[in-house]
């Protein structure tokens, strides 16, 4: 079986065998196979948004839902969107220039004091496997960096993420600070982390709370196409 799989040439198969190839060796976590399959499919003149959406995003959501049902782990998870990133390297500067339509955007980032980022990491690669447009501010965030991005990218929701029990009530400076500057309700605000779950996040006054990445891209859909849908509604 493996020496077949080794003379599998992606360029020689049709456009539907090539995707079903990439989400194969998107799942198995193989970025160089997933860079040339980006690379066949913009060749033969598929546009940069249509490879992102069929191939890559398609990919990936067999990935989230064999991850939120347990069947794929966190290493695994890691090496697809790290594929994933690979073929998102190639595409991102034409899509920029296509302007093509986006899912949404987000700022994310741990909490100031909390230097843990496996998590939050793999929420940022999920996210943009979803096709959401994604600004990941790193560990250990001051409430300034926060509100600087929010300024500066003017994304739909802002994610924080914290490991520590002790950093977990920095979310709520960082939400009680948006309620002070009048700009809290222009934002879907998403938490995540170990020690939190439903209640602290009701508690803090945070849109919703996100056991794991699968999880965010959900709700982070759910919550962008209210937004939208109220957006129409109010035109």
């Amino acid at each position: 079986m493996s020496e077949e799989e080794d003379d599998i040439i992606l360029s020689e198969l049709d456009d539907e065998e090539l995707v079903q190839q990439m989400f194969d060796d998107l799942y198995d976590g193989l970025k160089e196979e997933i860079e040339e399959g980006v690379n066949i499919l913009l060749e033969r003149g598929w546009a940069p948004y249509k490879v992102l959406t069929e191939a890559l995003v398609g990919g990936m959501t067999i990935v989230g839902n064999d991850f939120r049902d347990g069947i794929l782990f966190v290493p695994e998870v890691l090496l697809a969107a790290n594929a994933m990133k690979g073929g998102m390297a190639i595409l991102k500067p034409l899509l920029a220039e296509t302007g093509a339509p986006r899912m949404g955007a987000m700022v994310i980032g741990t909490v100031k004091g909390d230097i843990h980022d496996i998590g939050k990491n793999l929420v940022s690669m999920m996210m943009e496997g979803a096709g959401f447009e994604v600004v990941d501010l790193g560990i250990n965030n001051p409430v300034e960096n926060y509100l600087e991005a929010l300024e500066e990218h003017k994304p739909d929701i802002l994610g924080m993420s914290a490991l520590l029990t002790t950093t977990m009530p920095y979310m709520k400076v960082v939400i009680d600070t948006m309620v002070e500057q009048g700009i809290r309700d222009d934002y879907v605000v998403l938490v995540g982390g170990a020690p939190l779950n439903e209640e602290f996040g009701k508690a803090i006054g945070a849109n919703a709370y996100c056991r794991d990445a699968a999880v965010a891209v959900e709700t982070a859909k759910q919550f962008v196409a209210r937004k939208h849908n109220q957006g129409v509604a109010t035109v």
